[in-house]
């Protein structure tokens, strides 16, 4: 198990309503106070190990960019970014099109900032993608090479995979001799031969496989697994009206990412991986486990294949292998489903737009080029955890190339431990959470008469979200894997105050984490007045440990049971929050579950109203998000919508903000910009409401564009988890389960019962960058604002200048990506093919 040690935020102490809104206030003054009057003013910009970059001050470099290799959703976000940070910085954009063959080929055309509107949601890559059998020869990288000079670029952005980066390295590493054979040849002046001695380079990796070592996910990794997501819930109501097996192929090559994650999300019955190969008994196993399902009344079976998968001895397995052995041993009616190219297409999600891939990678791989020096490597734009990395192009595609050697030799094993830890851990919990039953040395088959005396609780608090579900399932079923019965606390706090509470079954969980909102029923009302009645039904049902999934409300929840712990020594046991809101606004955590699902609603929704205005030119939309008075979704709505301008409570404006606005937005619309969004988050400002905006907007840009108004509501709370809910979810209910039970370990009486009144006892599960910390709540209370039910530290606060960028205003962004001597695998968020 991981070291869990606290993490102590340093922030501020709680102030005044006025000294907050003065700090607020100041804050943006300092923000914007160097770029008044020109939307594109030079700003200075914090560069990487303390190099500072100025807005216009690479005037005269030109960067090209181009996609390469198999297309992927996100593509587009990434190629917007990079087109318009490098506008940014002064910087002269070319489109690279259709790849190597386009630089070979001498397709190349200037990129403006109006190049790439309306291209954000879009799947695939605008500006093309093509295998090019030209530049394998010497004599076409040198056509290559001529056409690059020819433009003056000597600084590229390469979107690919493994094959595509490792191609631009050599050719950067080839780049002075080819440059002097063009000079020799007459091919080049000696001004040109001078002014393009260095090739830079910066890839991002393009791939719906999540196959190269070195970032979490790669880009169209989410959007693939989206795709198969839909396909899986659509196909399971049609599994479940027939009783029919189900087998799906999916892609993945040689990486099985892909159907282990699908797997776990979507509580498949049977996966077949390349890392984790088939016992040559496979289909006697695979019958057996189909067999006992079905007798104990399950409807339905899916069975997910990877295109790579095979056996322990290398023999490939097919969906065809499978359908022939189920039809011939069961009799079962089993139909085949490939996705294909499906997983490739349709819009990007959100996450593959900007919450950690496409747009924040974009810019950062400007940046990185804007920093590079003669003797820096070439590199590759990663993500660690929510922080964006710069790591050794050439390390991480050695590392990647030591995994496929690994299965080439057999050697499964290790080539699930280069795949990451994250990799190793959603195996683990595939295994354990896929069982038809308990373990009999555990539990009976119920999950309800275990062998451990310790009982666990678990409860939701606050308003519902995606990917409650699938942690409560996660927490339960592995907990009854362990030995301990788990307590389903029906209604909240009420219900707890009611004795609403009965065990949980292991079968009662199926489904589970294919469905949103959550199956124990909550609500808002925290421990107020409940809590003798909450502590009498804590001691009848002898709970040994809590766990609160929710928000805002079960975090002040908590604290209260943490801190009555002296009147009832029924709450001295240990208890963990696991954050699930659609606001991110609980203090402790970068993370809370449901967020994701909701910018995907939000950003689905937005697309649609833009949609909507296709014949309709020159419209404004102004949409309201919900997050209280928190601006998370607001600000990376925004981003992932590609939005004109995101009011939010935390960054104060001014009636003269909103005519600037205005104003900003009439101009691009005179340039051709046909049409126009602007989020504010709900409680942004209790005078200048969407109404009021709406009204503004309308009156002052009325000779230039009309205005609607949007106002989303709680179909923002709706819809089933994303993927990365789902995934999120079931390692946050393990991390839960492993403290829990360590906890209760160092707590136990003689006479088997629990105590503890420690603060480390009563805590936050967060994530923090790229690692999970279980903090006391009592460490907490500084870094809360309870008048406006939010934390004060806000990682996401840094995003604002990024967003301003993209949309054609002022800012001074600081860049977020820092070197990474070595390529690392404790990634707590996602599921990194990392290597340690």
């Amino acid at each position: 198990m991981e070291e869990i040690s606290p993490y102590i935020a340093a922030t501020p102490s709680p102030a005044s309503p006025a000294a907050v809104t003065k700090m607020r206030r100041e804050r943006l003054v300092r923000l914007y106070s160097a770029t008044e009057g020109d939307p594109m003013a030079v700003v200075p910009v914090l560069g990487n190990e303390g190099m500072t970059i100025t807005a216009g001050s690479h005037t005269g470099k030109c960067i090209g960019i181009f996609t390469s290799g198999g297309d992927s959703q996100g593509m587009n976000a990434a190629v917007r970014a990079v087109v318009r940070m490098g506008s940014y910085v002064g910087c002269t954009m070319y489109f690279i099109k259709e790849g190597y063959q386009g630089m070979v080929d001498g397709n190349i055309e200037e990129a403006t900032w109006k190049s790439v509107s309306g291209i954000i949601q879009m799947g695939g890559t605008v500006i093309g993608s093509a295998r090019c059998e030209a530049f394998r020869s010497r004599s076409g990288r040198m056509k290559a090479t001529c056409n690059l000079v020819q433009h003056g670029i000597t600084d590229l952005v390469v979107i690919g995979g493994d094959g595509s980066l490792t191609g631009a390295d050599v050719f950067r590493e080839e780049w002075p001799s080819l440059l002097e054979d063009l000079f020799e040849e007459g091919k080049l002046t000696q001004e040109q031969y001078a002014s393009s001695s260095r090739l830079n380079i910066v890839g991002l990796v393009g791939s719906i496989d999540n196959d190269f070592c070195g970032t979490d996910m790669t880009i169209g990794a989410d959007s693939a697994l989206h795709r198969i997501m839909e396909a899986v819930d659509a196909i399971t109501t049609t599994a479940q009206s027939h009783q029919r097996t189900f087998v799906m192929e999916l892609m993945g090559r040689h990486c099985g990412y892909l159907g282990l994650v699908t797997g776990l999300a979507s509580e498949a019955d049977f996966i077949f991986i390349p890392e984790w190969p088939a016992k040559v008994n496979w289909p006697e196993k695979m019958c057996g486990r189909l067999r006992r399902s079905r007798e104990m009344g399950q409807r339905l079976n899916i069975i997910l294949v990877t295109e790579g998968a095979i056996d322990v001895n290398g023999n490939p397995i097919s969906a065809k292998d499978i359908q022939r052995v189920i039809e011939e041993e069961l009799n079962q009616d089993v139909r085949i489903t490939v996705l294909g190219h499906v997983q490739r297409g349709g819009k990007a999600s959100a996450y593959d737009r900007i919450l950690h891939v496409g747009t924040r990678m974009g810019a950062e791989a400007v940046l990185a080029l804007m920093d590079s020096g003669a003797d820096m490597p070439a590199s590759v734009i990663g993500l660690s955890g929510n922080q964006i990395v710069r790591v050794p192009l050439v390390e991480c595609v050695a590392k990647t190339k030591a995994v496929q050697k690994a299965m080439d030799h057999k050697k499964f094993e290790l080539a699930q431990q280069l795949r990451g830890r994250s990799f190793l851990n959603n195996l683990a919990a595939y295994k354990k959470l896929s069982k038809l039953h308990p373990p009999a040395t555990s539990c009976d088959p119920t999950g309800t008469t275990c062998v451990m005396p310790q009982r666990l609780a678990v409860m939701c608090v606050g308003a519902p979200a995606g990917g409650m579900n699938p942690t409560i399932r996660a927490f339960a079923r592995l907990a009854m894997f362990q030995g301990y019965s788990v307590m389903g606390i029906y209604g909240g706090c009420t219900g707890a105050a009611k004795g609403e509470i009965k065990p949980i079954k292991w079968n009662e969980l199926i489904g589970w984490s294919r469905d949103g909102g959550t199956y124990l029923g909550t609500n808002k009302e925290t421990t107020t007045g409940l809590l003798p009645n909450i502590a009498a039904q804590f001691r009848r049902h002898r709970i040994s440990g809590l766990v609160v999934v929710g928000g805002f409300e079960a975090y002040e929840a908590t604290q209260e049971l943490a801190t009555a712990r002296a009147n009832h020594p029924e709450f001295c046991i240990p208890m963990t929050i696991i954050p699930c809101t659609i606001s991110n606004n609980v203090p402790g955590t970068e993370f809370s579950l449901g967020a994701d699902t909701a910018l995907n609603e939000i950003a689905e929704m937005c697309d649609r109203i833009k949609q909507s205005a296709l014949g309709t030119r020159k419209r404004v939309f102004i949409v309201e998000t919900m997050g209280g008075y928190c601006g998370y979704l607001a600000t990376l709505s925004a981003l992932a919508g590609g939005a004109d301008a995101a009011y939010i409570f935390e960054e104060p404006f001014n009636i003269e903000d909103l005519q600037n606005d205005v104003q900003h937005l009439a101009s691009k619309i005179d340039r051709g910009v046909q049409r126009g969004l602007i989020l504010r988050n709900e409680n942004a400002n209790a005078n200048y409401t969407t109404n009021f905006i709406h009204q503004l907007f309308s009156e002052e840009g009325k000779e230039c564009f009309t205005t609607r108004k949007n106002v989303l509501g709680h179909m923002q709370q709706g819809g089933r988890p994303s993927p990365f809910d789902r995934n999120m979810g079931m390692k946050m209910g393990s991390k839960a389960l492993d403290w829990m039970i360590l906890q209760m370990q160092n707590s136990a009486q003689p006479d088997g019962t629990v105590f503890t009144n420690r603060k480390e006892s009563a805590t936050l599960q967060g994530l923090k960058k790229r690692h999970t910390y279980f903090t006391p709540l009592q460490d907490l209370v500084k870094d809360t604002d309870y008048e406006h039910r939010m934390s004060y530290e806000k990682w996401w606060m840094k995003l604002r200048p990024l967003l301003r960028i993209m949309a054609q205003h002022k800012a001074a962004y600081e860049i977020s990506s820092v070197q990474m001597l070595r390529i690392d695998s404790s990634s707590d968020v996602d599921q990194a093919p990392d290597t340690e």
